[in-house]
Formats: C-alpha cells, sequence, structure tokens
C-alpha cells in the first residue's frame, strides 16, 4: 500500500500495463456519476482531471460535450501514452506529465477539478496526510471563484471530510445543493474491480462509493 505515493510504482505499473493498451477504470466510468456531474459542471467548463492515469472517464465526457479538459499524471509512461493515444482530440483536451502536489498552473485557472481515486492512493501511501492536504490546497488554489472540486472515492466521510472541511479553503455555502461546505452524495459500486489497496480504516466501508463536492468560495467582498 506504501508504494502507490510514489511515481515509481505508476511508472512501473504503466510500463507493465503498455502490453495490453485496455483501459484501465476503477471505481466508477462515467455513466454512474453523470447526472451529479451534470450539476456541477457544463459543458463549457475547463475542467482539470487530476491522477488521470488510462480511465476512460476524460474521454467518455469528452463524447459527452465536455470537451475542455486537462487531464495530469505522475507517470511519464501513461501520459506519453495518452498524448499519443487522444491527439486528434484537439487543443483543449489534452495530457500533462504533472504532480498534483505542486501543479504549473495559474491561480484560478480551471472551473472545476474531478478526482477519482487519486486522493484514496495517497491516502494508502507514506506521509499520507501531509501528501493528501498538498494536493487538496493546491487543487484549491487552481479553481476560479466558485469552481467545484469533484471528489470519487471509497472513503468513508468520516475519513475524508477531516481533510476536506479546513476552514482554509473556504467551501461556501452551496447554492448547487442547499447545503453548507462539503457535499457527500453515494453511488452504488459497479460490477467491476477494485485493484487499489483499502486504507485499514475503511475496510469495512458498504458497497457504494462517496461523491464528496466542494465548491470554493468567492473572493473576499464579492457576493454569493
Amino acid at each position: 500500500m506504501s508504494q502507490y505515493g510514489k511515481a515509481e510504482y505508476w511508472e512501473e505499473r504503466y510500463t507493465r500495463q503498455s502490453e495490453d493498451p485496455e483501459p484501465f477504470d476503477w471505481y466508477q466510468r462515467f455513466a454512474g456519476v453523470k447526472d451529479l456531474v451534470s450539476v456541477c459542471f457544463t459543458p463549457e467548463s475547463k475542467l482539470l482531471n487530476v491522477g488521470a492515469g488510462n480511465s476512460r472517464l476524460s474521454e467518455e465526457m469528452f463524447d459527452e460535450g465536455y470537451q475542455n479538459i486537462t487531464n495530469i499524471d505522475i507517470s511519464h509512461v501513461v501520459t506519453k501514452a495518452m498524448q499519443e493515444k487522444y491527439k486528434d482530440k484537439g487543443p483543449n483536451f489534452k495530457y500533462l506529465h504533472m504532480d498534483a502536489r505542486a501543479m504549473d498552473f495559474e491561480e484560478g485557472a480551471f472551473d472545476g477539478a474531478i478526482d477519482k481515486g487519486t486522493l484514496d492512493a495517497i491516502l494508502c501511501g507514506e506521509s499520507s496526510s501531509s501528501n493528501a492536504q498538498k494536493v487538496i490546497q493546491e487543487v484549491h488554489r487552481v479553481l476560479g471563484p466558485k469552481g467545484v472540486f469533484f471528489i470519487i472515492s471509497y472513503g468513508l466521510p468520516e475519513h475524508r471530510l477531516q481533510y476536506l472541511e479546513k476552514p482554509e479553503y473556504d467551501w461556501y455555502v452551496g447554492l448547487l445543493f442547499q447545503c453548507r461546505n462539503v457535499v457527500v452524495k453515494q453511488v452504488h459500486k459497479p460490477t467491476i474491480s477494485t485493484s487499489i489497496a483499502i486504507t485499514n480504516e475503511d475496510k469495512d466501508a458498504p458497497n457504494v462509493h462517496y461523491i464528496y463536492i466542494c465548491t470554493k468560495g468567492q473572493p473576499k467582498g464579492g457576493k454569493q
């Protein structure tokens, strides 16, 4: 489990998978979260997919009209493979090699960010708490006012909200769901295998995935 936080692990994993180029999707395909995504984002939204790997999530979103997606991953191998695979998708659908803990984007660059299993993987690794906070801080930084951080996780609320519900993130009273701070939704787990290890604290989680929806507040002085 401690290997999940290391770039070397993912390089080796995706190098092995290059012999079998089929994409792998743990957790959810787009169909399983489509209704919630459509509430949070519009086809015009400028989106960031954090830790995209070789998942089909972005491809399926692209086919549904979400065509401004920047995908990042810590693995050189998978980034290069995805760049080649999707080279005909146009300039607004791109894959970049980047560490989510220290992103190269300007503040407020995106309308939304999506994480499907990246925080979970980090929380299985070494220095898990500090690395998870670095990712959340960076996502918060690159989101614009009212930007939405959409997280798909196996982690129980009592084990994830402690990282998300911090005053410095100023998640505001959301108009989308008429709810304060982080909104938590549940979706049924599909009948696909999950190859990511589960932390001991989450091993007895029910047969659902949790969707954490965090809406960034406006700058001070802005109307909400």
